[in-house]
């Protein structure tokens, strides 16, 4: 599966759930559909990752200055 960009896998990810909700697949298709949504949920979760780590890399102050942050704490 190649790689989407986050706002990208998070609307294929609503995509599947609206499918897979309808209960009208057979199996093989609920579950080709069920692998396909992880791969883009453990995509986005990736790029939350790095995305977090950069905002805590850097953080600048009003007077110019930069400091590394935690915002998860």
């Amino acid at each position: 599966m190649t790689e989407l960009p986050f706002e990208q896998s998070l609307a294929r990810l609503e995509d599947i759930v609206r499918v897979l909700e309808r209960n009208d697949l057979d199996l093989e298709q609920a579950l080709r559909l069920f692998e396909e949504g992880i791969g883009h949920l453990r995509s986005a979760g990736s790029a939350l990752k790095a995305v977090d780590a950069r905002v805590q890399q850097l953080v600048e102050a009003a007077d110019g200055s930069f400091s590394v942050v935690d915002l998860g704490a």
